[in-house]
């Protein structure tokens, strides 16, 4: 069976969550989680990846191993990466024995070997208004300060939790930053960054319903954020964990994780999971809207068997779907992606976008 022809998936093992994702040194970065031994979920490593264009990446070695005390039960779970001074600081979720998660760095001066901080982990505790889920740690470098988000739930509540550094190392908690029982009862892989004049934070919900990415739009005074809207434009239902980045050119860039995790691998192959197509952020009309990268712009099409459009109307379907997907509104434009796994449709130049792998897409 052959590969993807769009998408980045590891030569062998498990991926899930992107990690890491920065420009360092005149090169893309994507960290990944990895199980590099068996293609489903396991002890936890960080994979490695690189790109010029976004489009074709090059696999490097495993740059995280669990090979100290704090991370000896299931490993080197997800978080992000930073520039500071010239040096790359890899921040990641250490998880010991007993599921007990902190937060620990990791540092390198060329993006490629990383050694891992004396003091971790550098956050060794949750707070009294988090949990023992805790974990994915985003750092961001916002109107001058670094701001730590980490997710996290408690009574039912899901949770961003919000820290401040000086120096990367040293952290200090400054309280909640959001909380809504409505979006679940934990919250992973939050992000928080500055887009345009506005501030948007952005979680995946541990809910079973299928927009599983959260994103909102507000303000933020150095501690507190005051939401003014709402939105989850991507409709799923294989898409998860995705993470920003800021580039050279000043985009805001997303990847998230691109696979069907209720489905078994292919019995003839030792990998399992990819990332999706890189995506620009922007906000339009009060919203999140999400498009690919302009790199890969003669990579969409605007029709294919798997999608049914009419001017008010776009249907989804594929043998893997229970029922087919539906989105009913004005459309202006759709524009496809799709390899010889799985398409992602962006309705209106990403208003609406779908991701979606369908066993009938592997056997055309």
């Amino acid at each position: 069976m052959k590969r993807f022809k769009y998408h980045f998936e590891p030569k062998s093992g498990w991926i899930n969550d992107p990690n890491g994702l920065i420009y360092f040194k005149r090169k893309y970065h994507a960290f990944f989680q990895h199980n590099p031994k068996e293609p489903k979920w396991g002890p936890m490593h960080w994979g490695h990846a690189v790109s010029d264009d976004l489009i074709n990446w090059t696999e490097l070695p495993i740059v995280l191993y669990p090979d100290m005390p704090y991370e000896n039960g299931e490993g080197c779970f997800s978080g992000s990466a930073i520039e500071k001074d010239g040096k790359l600081y890899l921040f990641y979720t250490s998880v010991a024995r007993g599921n007990k998660q902190t937060q620990s760095v990791a540092i390198s001066e060329d993006g490629i070997n990383f050694k891992k901080y004396d003091g971790n982990p550098v956050i060794r505790h949750f707070p009294p208004s988090g949990s023992k889920d805790f974990r994915d740690p985003k750092v961001s470098l916002i109107d001058g300060k670094y701001y730590m988000v980490i997710g996290s739930g408690k009574g039912k509540t899901g949770k961003v939790l919000l820290y401040t550094s000086e120096n990367l190392l040293e952290w200090k908690y400054l309280g909640v930053l959001y909380e809504n029982a409505d979006f679940g009862k934990i919250y992973e892989c939050p992000d928080f960054f500055k887009l345009g004049n506005d501030y948007v934070l952005m979680f995946s919900k541990m809910i079973s319903d299928i927009n599983k990415t959260q994103f909102i739009i507000g303000d933020f005074d150095g501690r507190n954020f005051y939401p003014k809207s709402y939105s989850a434009p991507e409709y799923g239902p294989q898409f998860y964990a995705p993470q920003t980045f800021l580039d050279n050119k000043g985009r805001r860039i997303l990847i998230g994780w691109f696979y069907d995790w209720n489905k078994q691998p292919e019995p003839d192959l030792n990998y399992a999971g990819a990332l999706t197509i890189p995506r620009e952020l922007d906000i339009i009309g009060g919203k999140i809207r999400m498009f690919p990268v302009e790199e890969a712009y003669g990579l969409l099409t605007t029709s294919d068997e798997f999608v049914e459009i009419s001017e008010n109307k776009a249907i989804f379907h594929g043998a893997d779907l229970p029922e087919p997907l539906c989105y009913n509104g004005k459309i202006d434009s759709v524009h496809i992606l799709r390899d010889e796994k799985a398409i992602e449709v962006f309705i209106n130049r990403g208003e609406i976008s779908y991701s979606y792998w369908i066993t009938e897409v592997n056997n055309k």
